[in-house]
């Protein structure tokens, strides 16, 4: 294949492999960062959502009058009351820096408290 494209005069547009690879220059040191700072936690949370639509659902079918969905109101009353005791309490063991086990989302205090309990 090489003699037939020499002979033809075309060019061969591949490169040849270097020789060496390319050496890996460590500009930074390869460890973790010491903490992380906490302006990822800012995600909006859609709580009761479902609750909500099906109260607006009643309500626009009920002209906007309250009193054919009572039981829509109080099950996104309850709902909702729910959720600020939750967030409530969440928000104290953030403070405080208790590690629930098993739990996905940590907040940036618990993750750094296990940086500094597991440093790289």
């Amino acid at each position: 294949m090489r003699l037939f494209t020499s002979l033809m005069g075309v060019k061969q547009k591949a490169r040849a492999r270097p020789q060496e690879p390319v050496p890996f220059k460590e500009i930074l040191p390869l460890k973790l960062k010491p903490g992380v700072s906490g302006k990822g936690n800012k995600m909006s949370n859609l709580s009761c959502l479902y609750e909500m639509s099906i109260l607006f659902a009643c309500l626009s079918n009920s002209e906007f009058q309250q009193q054919p969905c009572g039981k829509e109101i109080t099950s996104f009353q309850k709902c909702y009351s729910t959720y600020t005791s939750d967030k409530k309490q969440k928000s104290e063991r953030d403070m405080k820096g208790i590690l629930t086990p098993g739990e996905r989302n940590l907040s940036a205090k618990q993750l750094n408290m296990l940086l500094k309990r597991y440093p790289s």
